[in-house]
């Protein structure tokens, strides 16, 4: 059985590792965009938009969401297709569903009021422990622990662990909290929460930890990778789309359209949002291929070719799934798109904007 620390015995010991990291966050902080602000509904979005999404996703999705919805408030009166529309490319669509029911509840129940604590917190929709401890101790200063796999990875290394606490049972997570519990500073929950996930996402890597400039590189009982469960591999599948374009009603250089089929509200992935028509054959003749696309979702990697198809010949080729409509390029940029098929309209050069590309967390790259 894997042993956690005795942790009375080694209070003093967590003291020293609450000011080094402190003191090397200070120094090593990375200048992230929501770190500008100490609006609480700013830290809010910016956590839920790192769930399970790198950083560098993350920035530019940030700005243009608080761009078009500055304040909670705003946020909450905003049409649900318009919030699907903004989010599009980051993934993971569920959240921003949850976040705009969130933000409706708060603007109607709480009087816009955001909840100054934890568990004030997990009472919202799409809000759990870690981002309620997140908001609550950034946002509020509330000294709770945040326990995210980031930290969990560089607990586990500084007790000299094999696993992380999710394989040992609920009594080894409940003495990983209670360590990380004794990692927190009273004067500085938010500052202590986010040295010790910054050091999970920038040294305490996954794979080839950075132990030489690590600041408990001294305290730690690992100094190196610990064993952990293999991850399971990743899938792959080979699938197709059609890439239908005609000119539209309105003349000008803008007048071009692109054929978009919706998901079928009863669908559980991706509910409501618009893609490309999905091809009967995902084999497709050199002569028609437009485009070939590599997108990963959860674990499995898409091989996607694009095919271009003539409007009279969708009907035979295209899989006929939810309701299809032509939309204007200039339109469709607006639309709550799926991240793949925003990927293959900008890489085809049809959309007049082309926003970053949501990539998948790889196995030596944790997102933070």
């Amino acid at each position: 059985m894997i042993k956690a620390p005795r942790l009375e015995r080694d209070r003093a010991t967590a003291s020293v590792m609450r000011r080094q990291l402190l003191h090397w966050y200070e120094r090593n902080r990375r200048d992230l965009p929501w770190r500008q602000s100490h609006d609480p509904y700013a830290i809010w979005v910016s956590e839920i938009m790192l769930q399970q999404t790198r950083v560098a996703a993350v920035m530019e999705h940030y700005r243009d969401f608080m761009e078009r919805f500055p304040t909670l408030l705003a946020l909450a009166l905003a049409p649900e297709e318009e919030v699907m529309a903004v989010w599009s490319g980051l993934g993971y669509y569920r959240r921003a569903h949850m976040l705009h029911k969130a933000a409706r509840f708060v603007a109607d129940e709480l009087k816009g009021n955001l909840p100054s604590t934890a568990e004030g917190l997990r009472k919202l929709p799409g809000i759990g422990a870690y981002t309620a401890a997140a908001i609550a101790s950034i946002a509020f200063g509330e000294p709770v622990a945040v326990v995210d796999g980031n930290v969990e990875r560089v607990l586990c290394r500084l007790a000299g662990w094999d696993a992380a606490p999710r394989a040992g049972g609920g009594d080894l997570r409940r003495q990983m909290d209670a360590f990380a519990a004794q990692l927190v500073d009273p004067n500085r929950p938010g500052d202590s929460n986010q040295a010790i996930m910054e050091l999970g996402a920038t040294v305490c890597l996954p794979r080839n930890p950075q132990c030489l400039v690590c600041p408990l590189a001294g305290l730690c009982k690992t100094r190196g990778e610990h064993k952990t469960r293999q991850r399971p591999k990743m899938l792959s599948r080979e699938v197709g789309y059609a890439l239908s374009v005609r000119i539209g009603q309105q003349p000008g250089a803008h007048s071009r359209e692109v054929l978009l089929e919706q998901r079928p509200a009863a669908n559980t992935v991706m509910p409501g949002l618009w893609e490309l028509p999905l091809l009967q054959d995902p084999a497709v003749p050199q002569a028609e291929l437009r485009l070939t696309v590599r997108h990963a979702i959860m674990q499995v990697n898409y091989y996607v070719r694009i095919r271009t198809v003539f409007e009279d010949d969708v009907p035979s080729l295209a899989v006929h799934g939810g309701e299809r409509r032509w939309a204007p390029l200039t339109e469709a940029a607006r639309m709550p798109l799926t991240g793949l098929a925003r990927k293959v309209l900008n890489r085809a050069h049809l959309l007049p904007r082309a926003p970053i590309d949501t990539i998948a967390p790889q196995p030596e790259e944790e997102p933070a």
